[in-house]
Parts: C-alpha cells; structure tokens; sequence
C-alpha cells in the first residue's frame, strides 16, 4: 500500500468515499479500459512523423507546414491541459474523458479527409483530445486504484510508451496494406473509437468522484500560490523538457557521431522500448514507502551520465549512451505518480495534473526549440548538451523535492 507522510493514499480517497459521494471503483475492466485509453495517447503523434515526407509530398506542404504539424501537439497539451479540471468538475470525470476519447477520434478522422490546413486543424482537434486524456487519466487511477497506485501508473505509463512505438512502427504497413498513408493515419481512429466504448461499459452507472468530491466550499483554492504545487510541475516539466530533446534531437547527434542511420533508428527504438521494463517495476517499487526522492535521484543520475556521454565522448559507445539515456527518460513514470501521491483528493489530483501537465509542457515545447537554437549558434552539440545537463540537474532538485511525502 503506498504511504505518505503516515497516512495511507488508500485512507486519504477512503475518506472522500463517504455514502453519497463514492469515488470511481476499481475493477478489472476499468483497467482495461484505462490502458486502452493510454494506448492511444501517442499514436496521434509518432504516427504522423513517420509518414511525414509522404504526407509532404502529397499534399505539397512546405517544410514550415511540417514544422508547425509536429510542433503542435506539445502546444496543445499545454493549453488544452490547463482546461481539463474545469472540464471534470463541470461535467463529471467519466463524462470528461468520454468527451476526450470522442475529441479524440474526430480528430484522428478529421486530418485525413482533405488537404494541408485540413491535417492541421485535425491534429489540433485530436490534440486537444490526448491533452485531456493526459491530466484526467491520473485522477481516474487516484480515484479507483488508490490502494494500487504505484502499478496502475506503471502500467499506465508503459501503455502510453508502447502506443507510442506502436505508432510510429505499424503506421507505415498500415499505409502500405491499405492505399497510402491517410489509411494508415486514419487507422488509428478505430483504436480510439474501440476505448471509447470500453470507456462507456466500464464507468456506467458509476459515479463521478472530481464532481461529487466533498470539497465544494473549496473548489476556488488555486494551486498557483502553492509552492509544493509548482515544484511537482517543475519536476514535470523539467523531465519532459529532456524527453522530447531527446525524441527530437538524439537521432541527429548519434548521426554526427559517425552512427549509420539504421543503426541511429534503432538505438531510438531502444530508448523508447527501454522504458516499458522500468515503468512496470519502478513504479509500484517507488510508491511502496512515503516518499519517491532517491528513486528520482537514481534514474536522474542514469539520465545525466548519457548526456555527458553524448557530449564528451559522443562516437566511443553510442548504444552506452542511448541506453542510459532510456532509462534515465523513465522517470517519466514517477512524474505522473507524483501528482497522485502529493494530492489528499480526486479533486486537487485534477487542479495538480492539470497545472503540473498544462505549464510542464509548454516547458517541454521550448526545449527542443533551445536546443536546436544553440546548436545552429555554436555549430556544434556541445554546449546545446551542456545546457541539457542544467535541465536534468532541475529534473533532480525539483523531483527530490517533490518526492518528499507531502501534500499541496
């Protein structure tokens, strides 16, 4: 059972379960329904990149287009994010993230009917739907898994990340197997339209913990003047900073370091596949105690070794680097376990996920940007993985401090 600070996480939701206002119940096909959910959490967007030249060169997009295609998602989980508890306490937390799941299909439907602009409205459409998803997901496992937070977010974790392989990896057969690549994107909208129906099985008839929550008189309390609020969102943001650096960027260093591009394509696969493993384990492992600081500390240390890999040594053991890199990327996993273990209720579980994930990844939007800045100013990777370092080093400040057992 995870602790904190004394009191179990299982009395705290014990506590909002009071005879007319029962958070969600846990039960096997709403976990299901839960990792069918995360299942599609990234194929909106590892999808698209890997048709992307043909997509380009059907629809005559330019490279600035592209640009825009890719960049939007981490903009939009940021902006969308911040919408989702209000959502949630307006219209309950199963309706929430139906409405997500259907935003989500639409969207996913939407980007291949027609040309360029077309692509880019859907893939906001689809956006705002993963955006959702992302903070509210987190509530449902604090509401109806207390007593099993730990492994419902590893498991959790680990569906997103193999969503997320699975869209970049099978999208292209798709594509080939059934007439181009808007067959192979549109695919993807049966997955979703596949949890949407689970969604509905598994949560009808039970009632909405974020908008039953027994805190009306205190829904107003903003957590932007909480500091244990915005140290959990710098640990957030921070991590997923140096994700998506990576995601975007570890390709193109490992080809500078003198690696063939096969060989660069599959360490990625590595890194991404590496986090599968860690999340299953670290997860239940770390939210066993009251606190997770040391086991952020661990996977941070991991994270840093490989960048400065990377940055001094870059060519003298790339699958070293991208290994350790990997593993430093699934603290990933503690991140999204902090924001349940540092909240007492389903409520500020939903104002915590959505302020921590909302500005965490606008932080994450930036990062690449820099990243890729410094590396036309200087020429070199140098100091753009120096300044990568300084983001991992806030990674283990802030994820150490987050960790603590307490609440906001």
């Amino acid at each position: 059972m995870a602790s904190d600070g004394g009191m179990s996480v299982h009395d705290d939701t014990r506590a909002e379960q009071r005879p007319g206002v029962p958070a969600l119940a846990g039960g096997a096909l709403l976990m299901v329904a839960v990792v069918l959910a995360a299942l599609n959490l990234r194929p909106s967007v590892t999808s698209a990149g890997a048709v992307l030249d043909e997509m380009r060169e059907t629809l005559g997009a330019s490279a600035t287009w592209a640009g825009a295609l890719t960049t939007m998602p981490g903009l939009c989980f940021a902006l969308a994010g911040l919408a989702a508890p209000y959502l949630a306490r307006r219209i309950g937390l199963n309706t929430a993230v139906a409405v997500a799941l259907g935003v989500l299909s639409v969207g996913l439907v939407l980007r291949v009917l027609n040309g360029p602009w077309v692509v880019l409205g859907g893939t906001l459409v689809a956006s705002a739907g993963i955006a959702l998803a992302n903070v509210l997901i987190p509530v449902v496992v604090k509401s109806s898994f207390a007593a099993r937070i730990g492994l419902m977010t590893g498991i959790y974790t680990a569906a997103l990340q193999a969503g997320g392989a699975l869209g970049s990896a099978v999208t292209p057969p798709l594509g080939d197997a059934f007439g181009g690549w808007r067959a192979g994107l549109g695919s993807w909208a049966v997955l979703a339209a596949l949890a949407l129906v689970l969604w509905f099985v598994a949560t009808r008839g039970r009632p909405d913990g974020v908008a039953n929550a027994p805190e009306t008189a205190g829904r107003g309390r903003s957590l932007l003047r909480n500091p244990l609020a915005w140290t959990v969102t710098l640990f957030f943001g921070s991590q997923a900073c140096f994700a998506y650096i990576m995601m975007g960027w570890l390709p193109q260093v490992l080809l500078d370091a003198g690696v063939s591009r096969t060989a660069a394509g599959l360490m990625v696969g590595l890194v991404s596949l590496l986090g599968l493993p860690t999340s299953l384990l670290v997860a239940p492992l770390a939210t066993r105690r009251g606190g997770q600081s040391w086991w952020v500390v661990g996977l941070g240390v991991f994270g840093i070794a490989g960048v400065s890999g990377l940055m001094l040594a870059p060519s003298a053991a790339p699958l070293l680097w991208s290994i350790l890199i990997g593993i430093g990327m699934s603290v990933f996993t503690l991140a999204i376990a902090t924001i349940a273990l540092r909240a007492r209720t389903s409520a500020d579980t939903a104002k915590l996920s959505g302020m921590a994930q909302g500005l965490g990844y606008l932080l994450a939007a930036l990062g690449p940007f820099l990243f890729g800045l410094l590396r036309d100013v200087t020429g070199g990777w140098t100091v753009p993985c120096a300044m990568l370092l300084c983001v991992l080093v806030g990674q283990l400040v802030f994820g150490f401090l987050a960790g603590r057992p307490r609440y906001v």
